[in-house]
């Protein structure tokens, strides 16, 4: 048996200059870059072998097929085929959170965990960025998939990073650790409060508006990309408000991109907020609903949690410095 865990993740600033289409195109000069943080919220993927020849599935449904182009399951279905695990095999996929339209990259995390699974399950083993890389060649290129490349990359590595990607060529990204004391981390993530409005989205359907949408938006995600580099700097001199800011303005920035990443609701709720004395914030992931990050100095977050706790509800979280991993090897440490 073998059991993976991977971090989900929330993306602090550069969304949206991770996608291909504008990191690689060869009117940019500098690419694209992400600033985000895994965090203690994980998926979990348990690969067990079979007496018999059967693949069992299990997930918000149950699978039981004969053959891997029989899975129903897109991302277990592709990672089976880039492992070479073909049959006598069962797969459970387990969450923190529910992962439908949470907004923490959900999807990716899985993909992520499923390959640092099924690759171990063969006796194989890669690097984080490796995985990134295989979970991103099933998402975008296999399945087609609207979607930028940072998910794969934030959870697989863990930790604070920044991320660049590019330019011209899409194949090139290159992460850093945002190295920060201990006492520094736990500062700061004090001061970051994730929210869930209660509503749930296919970020797919916003993520295709914000691809079609890359040539006319140019100048918002040159400045987006810019406010990723920003915070990365911010972070290293500890101006966490600062940093809190910068999440404000590229809220601002972020809801330019496409029809559908905000609405009256969650603008409402994110001003009340503010009002209350948080800095900035921002939807997780593509936006539409899902979870909202909120930048608030402690001395706020009572009146925060009182402006909008009646209609979202809170989930603590930490930092998690590791990325993808295996916790569970029957290979690698037998009972005796």
């Amino acid at each position: 048996m073998i059991i993976s865990q991977t971090p989900l993740r929330v993306s602090f600033l550069g969304g949206g200059t991770d996608f291909p289409g504008y990191y690689a195109s060869p009117g940019n000069p500098r690419g694209g870059a992400v600033t985000g943080v895994a965090i203690d919220k994980s998926v979990y993927v348990i690969v067990k072998q079979r007496f018999d020849d059967k693949i069992y599935i299990n997930y918000s449904r149950k699978e039981i097929v004969d053959g891997v182009d029989e899975i129903q399951h897109s991302l277990v279905r592709e990672a089976m085929r880039m492992t070479g695990v073909a049959h006598g095999v069962e797969i459970t996929t387990l969450a923190d959170v529910p992962s439908e339209g949470s907004g923490l990259g959900s999807s990716s995390a899985i993909t992520v965990g499923l390959l640092n699974a099924l690759w171990a399950y063969q006796g194989e083993t890669f690097t984080a960025g490796e995985l990134a890389a295989q979970a991103n060649r099933i998402e975008i290129d296999i399945l087609k998939r609207p979607m930028g490349v940072q998910d794969a990359y934030l959870t697989a590595l863990g930790g604070i990073r920044h991320v660049t990607f590019g330019p011209r060529d899409a194949a090139t990204v290159r992460w850093a650790r945002v190295d920060l004391p201990r006492e520094d981390v736990t500062r700061l993530c004090a001061n970051l409060m994730l929210f869930y409005t209660h509503k749930t989205r296919d970020s797919s359907t916003i993520l295709v508006r914000q691809v079609s949408n890359l040539g006319a938006s140019t100048v918002v995600l040159d400045a987006l990309r810019d406010l990723a580099d920003e915070a990365s700097r911010c972070l290293v001199a500890r101006d966490f408000d600062g940093f809190g800011a910068l999440l404000h303005e590229g809220w601002l920035l972020k809801v330019r991109l496409a029809d559908g990443i905000s609405d009256q609701t969650v603008d409402g709720l994110y001003a009340r907020a503010r009002a209350a004395g948080a800095i900035g914030g921002k939807i997780a992931g593509a936006g539409g609903g899902g979870f909202m990050l909120v930048y608030a100095p402690l001395a706020a977050q009572d009146a925060v949690r009182e402006a909008i706790g009646r209609d979202m509800r809170e989930m603590p979280f930490r930092f998690e410095r590791d990325g993808t991993r295996i916790v569970f090897n029957t290979r690698r440490d037998p009972y005796y």
